[in-house]
């Protein structure tokens, strides 16, 4: 889940006590994860969907590439394909790509190498070569944990060295007019649409009509 879409999802919450605020973070994953462990629970297969998906495409796709070991070895493979080429090592779960490395499951290169190791038959041991965090009990595992709610107050144990501090506002200057509500983006962070000026004359963006150069009547 994208801060973005965290940020929309929480904005009325904004303007919530803080107790009322987490109280309601709650509520939402709670609903979120309760679905997630149903719809994991719900499936007959050992992988999430999502991960099956991932393989499907990889093995169409490796099954377009051609594959040979070269030196002989039964770990060491290059595959071919789409004017590159690419080195697989079956043991070390590592491919030139990269993409085995870091998503765990076998890429386009690693499964040409997987139908080459073992024939027609490598589908059925494709799962034997992807991580175990794309199972169903992984899954079930991350989403079993409940999200306790906020108590009372009144329920609250807090030391007395605390109780005792007083805890001043920050300083704050407001402002004339009326007060934004919606998350101001950072200088760092890209605008989802970016204007351009465009020319009343030429209708050619880039510039305005003071600085067009053509001469439009």
């Amino acid at each position: 889940m994208t801060t973005e879409s965290l940020n929309s999802m929480l904005s009325d919450e904004r303007e919530y006590p803080v107790a009322a605020i987490f109280n309601s973070i709650v509520n939402r994953f709670g609903e979120i994860f309760r679905k997630r462990y149903a719809d994991v629970d719900n499936s007959k297969t050992t992988f999430v969907s999502v991960s099956r998906t991932i393989l499907r495409e990889n093995m169409t796709e490796g099954d377009k590439l051609y594959v040979n070991n070269i030196n002989g070895s039964i770990d060491e493979f290059t595959v071919l394909g789409y004017d590159r080429f690419a080195k697989f090592n079956l043991s070390r779960r590592s491919c030139f790509c990269r993409k085995y490395d870091l998503v765990k499951l076998p890429c386009a290169h690693a499964m040409a190498a997987l139908r080459l190791k073992h024939g027609d038959e490598y589908g059925t041991s494709i799962y034997n070569y992807s991580s175990q965090i794309y199972s169903k009990e992984s899954y079930l595992l991350a989403y079993l944990e409940p999200i306790c709610a906020v108590p009372l107050e009144s329920e609250w144990s807090v030391a007395r060295e605390y109780l005792e501090m007083q805890v001043l506002p920050p300083d704050f200057d407001p402002k004339l007019g009326r007060r934004k509500v919606k998350r101001v983006k950072g200088v760092l962070e890209l605008s989802r649409y970016k204007k351009r000026n465009k020319c009343s004359k030429c209708k050619r963006p880039g510039h305005k009509r003071t600085t067009c150069s053509l001469n439009v009547g």
